[in-house]
């Protein structure tokens, strides 16, 4: 090599050889060793890999299981909603028909069981259905002067 000449330090040669078989062998061992380095970003590659796939996969399990759990609390909400809505039609039924004693309501997907008892003052108690879920709503009312009085509403 001259004075000035440029040599890669990347590629190692054994420029001291003058049999040209072996440089081509030394060459050939020199680049294979250096195969062997690059397998180690190979593998930190895959490590890498493997901890994104486990922390995204983790992330997706709570986002599912978020989501069921969303679901299953609107579905409670509507039945719910399906027993205010019986003991609120008790109540209008018990204005138009004092002997009124219940019925059993469709109210979209839910239903509503409406149970009547008592003489005065009446005890209206309501069961919202909708799937699995069940939410019972139950309310008082005083009939006087021609007037219902509402009392005691709540959830059981």
């Amino acid at each position: 090599m001259k004075k000035y000449e440029y040599q890669n330090p990347k590629s190692k040669t054994n420029s001291n050889c003058k049999n040209t078989k072996f440089k081509i062998v030394s060459n050939f061992v020199l680049r294979a060793s250096n195969f062997r380095q690059g397998g180690q970003a190979l593998i930190t590659l895959l490590f890498f890999v493997l901890i994104s796939l486990t922390i995204t996969s983790g992330a997706i399990i709570i986002i599912i299981a978020n989501s069921i759990s969303a679901g299953k609390l609107e579905e409670g909400n509507l039945a719910y909603y399906a027993a205010e809505s019986g003991v609120e039609n008790a109540l209008l039924r018990l204005l138009r028909d004092p002997n009124y004693l219940g019925e059993t309501l469709a109210i979209g997907n839910a239903t509503a069981i409406i149970t009547v008892t008592g003489a005065n003052p009446k005890t209206v108690v309501s069961v919202g259905q909708n799937g699995d879920f069940k939410r019972t709503v139950q309310a008082q009312a005083t009939y006087n002067n021609g007037y219902y009085t509402f009392s005691n509403w709540n959830e059981l």
